[in-house]
């Protein structure tokens, strides 16, 4: 192939015709990157849906925990079902609307932030594009290539799209893919409420006797599934997450129930 043919085509996509391209035509292109390399995921929104599993498995087991927590306490004071039933759904609730909330706020942050970033960039890419070309060529020269690469690479990425191009080499945003908030205070919550429904059911279920001991067997199996997930999603050492999990949740059940039973036990 000609090598000047060859520098005019980018990923299927000819030079001239990248600017015009659909967004079909450029989703396909991104196919193709993947079906090259079906190891390496390369679908832009991948990091964006790790980070909402991520944050689904901590809603969860932030939601085992603080309801865990709660129940085996109470049940530490009291026998009583509907006392440990109300402390339980209460917990769940409130941690619940309390994660929303919190989720809602700092997406909102988020978003209204990197909005802003955008549109900040998006009136200097009209008003100084000869300038913000050279930014992004510096940028590809910082990162290794040679200031002739750089400067062919800056120029046609500009082309296809300008916008994309910059947020995401100088704000590593993607203006297509923002987080909701909306969306992001829903998962949250219905993690935490999924999260918080295991201890619940575990201590209302079974005999009195049994309640605690059932509570705390579901709770540490589950906090160490969670941790082989977390680790999985990160790529770190399952053991240590699984260690860390278990431990620190132990502890605090331990802790919880001690309080409920001396209190539970003073103040009656």
């Amino acid at each position: 192939m000609n090598p000047e043919n060859s520098a005019r085509t980018i990923g299927g996509l000819d030079r001239d015709s990248e600017k015009a391209a659909t967004p079909e035509q450029r989703a396909e292109t991104d196919s193709a990157s993947t079906r090259a390399h079906p190891g390496e995921p390369h679908v832009s929104g991948m990091a964006g849906r790790l980070n909402w599993l991520r944050a689904g498995v901590l809603g969860a087991n932030d939601g085992i925990v603080s309801v865990a927590g709660l129940v085996v306490g109470v049940a530490g004071a009291t026998s009583a079902r509907g006392a440990i039933f109300t402390a339980g759904l209460a917990g769940l609730v409130a941690g619940a609307v309390s994660m929303a909330l919190g989720e809602y706020v700092s997406v909102s942050s988020q978003r209204d932030s990197e909005a802003a970033q955008l549109q900040k960039e998006r009136n200097e890419l009209k008003n100084t594009p000869e300038r913000e070309l050279a930014e992004l060529t510096a940028i590809y020269i910082a990162k290794g290539l040679s200031p002739q690469t750089a400067r062919q690479v800056a120029t046609e990425l500009t082309a296809r799209d300008d916008l994309a191009a910059h947020a995401e080499a100088e704000l590593r945003v993607d203006p297509d893919n923002l987080a909701s908030p909306l969306h992001a205070a829903v998962a949250s919550a219905a993690s935490f409420v999924l999260g918080a429904l295991l201890p619940l059911l575990a201590i209302l279920l079974p005999p009195a006797q049994w309640r605690v001991a059932v509570t705390v067997a579901a709770v540490l199996a589950s906090l160490a599934a969670a941790g082989v997930i977390s680790a999985r999603i990160g790529g770190s050492n399952p053991r240590r997450a699984v260690a860390r999990v278990v431990i620190g949740g132990a502890a605090g059940l331990a802790l919880t129930y001690g309080i409920g039973h001396l209190f539970g036990a003073a103040i009656s």
